[in-house]
C-alpha cells in the first residue's frame, strides 16, 4: 500500500476537464516530482490532494485511508501541507505571524516553539527577518516563508508547488538544499516543478505530466537521459 495514492482522478473546472485519469503513487520518504509544461495540470494535482479542487471520480487515498471528498482543514489535520504556486504569503503580516498562523490546528505549544526554532534553523534569513512584514521581502524569501509556513502544520507529506518560479538562481539553489535536508529528516515530499533539471536532481522518481495525463513515470535518473524528456524540459 502506497503512503499516497492518487487513483485513476478526473478534476474540473466547470465543464473543462483539467485532469484526465491521473494516477500516481508516493512512497514514504521518498521525493516525487511531477513535471511536465504550463497548463498540464500539475497544480490541478496538487489542489486535488489538498481537497482545494475536489475531484469528480477517481480516489485518493492517503495512509490507506480515502480523502477524495475531506475537506481541506481536515487533510491539514490528517498530516498534508501544501506550499502553493505563488507563495500566497499573507503581505502585510509577520514574518512571525505567517507561520504562527501555519500552526493555526495545533495546541501543543512546546511543540509549536520547537518547530518555530526548527523553521529559522532551517532558514536563517527568516530568523533575521522575523518581525519584517512578508510582502517587503524578496520572492525567495518569501518562498522560504511559505515552506517554513506548510511545515509549521507538523505534516508528514509536503506538497511543494513551484518552488523555483520567478526567484534568483542563488536563492533556489538554498531552498532545494533545503528541500533535500527536510527529505533527509524523514519528511515524505510531492514536488511540482517547472524547472526539470532541479527537480529531478533532488528527486528519486518523477512523472510527465501532458495535458491532463500521465504520459511518462521512471525514476528521475532515468527521466534525465530519456531525449525527450531532455528535449521538452532539460533544454538539451
Amino acid at each position: 500500500m502506497a503512503y499516497l495514492e492518487v487513483d485513476d482522478i478526473h478534476t474540473y473546472y466547470g465543464n473543462i476537464e483539467a485532469l484526465k485519469g491521473v494516477s500516481l503513487t508516493v512512497e514514504e520518504g521518498e521525493i516525487v516530482t511531477l513535471i511536465g509544461s504550463n497548463g498540464a495540470g500539475k497544480s490541478t494535482t496538487l489542489r486535488s490532494i489538498s481537497g482545494l479542487t475536489p475531484i469528480r471520480s477517481g480516489a485518493i487515498r492517503f495512509q490507506g485511508k480515502d480523502i477524495s471528498a475531506v475537506a481541506p482543514q481536515q487533510i491539514v489535520a490528517r498530516g498534508i501541507s501544501q506550499s502553493p504556486e505563488g507563495r500566497k504569503c499573507f503581505q502585510r503580516m509577520t514574518v512571525r505571524e505567517n507561520l504562527d498562523l501555519g500552526a493555526y490546528l495545533r495546541n501543543d505549544k512546546p511543540g509549536i516553539a520547537a518547530d518555530m526554532d526548527r523553521i529559522f534553523d532551517l532558514f536563517p534569513r527568516l530568523k533575521e527577518r522575523e518581525k519584517q512584514k512578508a510582502g517587503t521581502m524578496s520572492g525567495g524569501e518569501q518562498q522560504m516563508l511559505a515552506i517554513g509556513r506548510a511545515l509549521m502544520s507538523k505534516p508528514q507529506l509536503l506538497l511543494l508547488d513551484e518552488p523555483s518560479m520567478g526567484i534568483a538562481p542563488i536563492l533556489v539553489d538554498r531552498i532545494y538544499e533545503t528541500v533535500v535536508e527536510i527529505n533527509k529528516q524523514g519528511m515524505t515530499i510531492l514536488l511540482v516543478e517547472q524547472n526539470a533539471n532541479y527537480a529531478l536532481g533532488v528527486s528519486n522518481r518523477g512523472y510527465v505530466l501532458e495535458t491532463g495525463t500521465i504520459a511518462l513515470t521512471d525514476k528521475s535518473e532515468n527521466l534525465r537521459t530519456n531525449p525527450d524528456v531532455q528535449k521538452a524540459y532539460l533544454g538539451t
